[in-house]
């Protein structure tokens, strides 16, 4: 643990006080402080990295990236949000519309519908190229229009029993093979990736039928080709405990943090505070509203530990838009390098 004021706490934490934050410079290069290198190493820099996965499920990942500065966090955050590539609508052929959804607010809603289809699988559309092949597009057709259910009780206002197919749903669209895909992909299922999302409401004679071309692209063109509902990080919390906090004045403490964070120890009758899980804490800094407690406490955080929050839409699982983004890093180093060999030298 970094001890508070020292050249350690300066080089390795972000301190919160009450006015402002310290030490939010990165100081890690040489000549910041005497006695310290701080020359880039690859060993040093491949011993102190690690990637540590703590929850996964379907749609969420949060793991903790040490060792690494922010800009590198950043660029990584940045590139899940705009640059891993998904399959969205980007066309829309109205052939009917009578709902009273406008045609282009219909493309637009359909336009922002998640579709359940690997990218990876297919190839970006040439610029200029209108129709599509089945190695660029997906072809989507939504067809439907609602009628009186005659079956409905005469006294009966709910919607629901009087008319049929009155609410559109992202589960009426089916996709339509172009060219070969069917043999292609003869496994596949490409269909949105939930089924309830409502598009338009229709009334007794309404009807909508559309057929939507799907393509490849990023979000820096789109959001809607942004893989991530958020992707963000925040820095490991530490707080540390100056002196001993007893009685009344620990229970005080402990309602100041998030829950979970501080636990209070009953030590030989006395009711004794203790940090238990500082990772849960969100840093609200109420403990400084407190006068006997404010100069108790150091709230940091550290400088070169990330947690990182991924949440798929659900096009692909978190920890391959993870890999994915790895791979654009990797790409965009590799150009890097190449461009660099490219120079002349004298």
């Amino acid at each position: 643990m970094a001890a508070p004021g020292s050249v350690e706490e300066m080089r390795s934490r972000v301190v919160l006080g009450e006015f402002g934050v310290r030490h939010v410079h990165t100081t890690d290069f040489p000549g910041s402080y005497p006695g310290h290198a701080d020359a880039w190493d690859p060993a040093t820099f491949r011993q102190g990295f690690r990637v540590d996965v703590t929850n996964m499920d379907e749609g969420l990942l949060e793991f903790d990236l040490v060792g690494i500065d922010a800009a590198i966090a950043n660029a990584f955050r940045r590139i899940l949000l705009a640059e891993v590539p998904t399959m969205a609508v980007e066309k829309v052929f109205v052939y009917n519309n009578t709902s009273i959804v406008q045609d282009e607010i219909l493309a637009h809603r359909l336009g922002l519908i998640p579709i359940q289809a690997d990218p990876r699988l297919f190839e970006y559309r040439s610029q200029g190229d209108e129709e599509g092949t089945e190695i660029d597009t997906l072809q989507f057709q939504l067809k439907i229009k609602c009628s009186r259910n005659p079956r409905a009780a005469k006294e009966s206002s709910d919607p629901n029993e009087l008319y049929i197919n009155h609410k559109v749903y992202s589960k009426h669209m089916t996709w339509v093979p172009l060219g070969n895909q069917a043999d292609l992909f003869p496994d596949a299922c490409f269909r949105p990736v939930h089924d309830d999302i409502l598009i338009a409401q229709l009334r007794p004679g309404q009807e909508i039928d559309v057929l939507m071309h799907c393509v490849k692209g990023i979000g820096k063109d789109h959001a809607k080709f942004s893989p991530v509902a958020t992707a963000s990080y925040r820095l490991l919390p530490d707080i540390t405990l100056l002196q001993p906090i007893e009685g009344e004045a620990a229970e005080k403490l402990k309602k100041c943090f998030s829950p979970g964070v501080i636990e209070i120890q009953d030590i030989k009758g006395k009711k004794v505070a203790r940090v238990a899980n500082a990772r849960l804490d969100t840093f609200s800094r109420e403990i400084f509203r407190h006068e006997e407690l404010k100069n108790m406490v150091r709230l940091a955080r550290v400088r070169n530990h990330y947690i990182f929050s991924v949440e798929s839409t659900g096009i692909l699982p978190p920890d391959v838009l993870v890999s994915e983004a790895i791979r654009v890093l990797m790409g965009k180093c590799q150009r890097f390098l190449d461009e660099l060999d490219s120079v002349p030298t004298d």
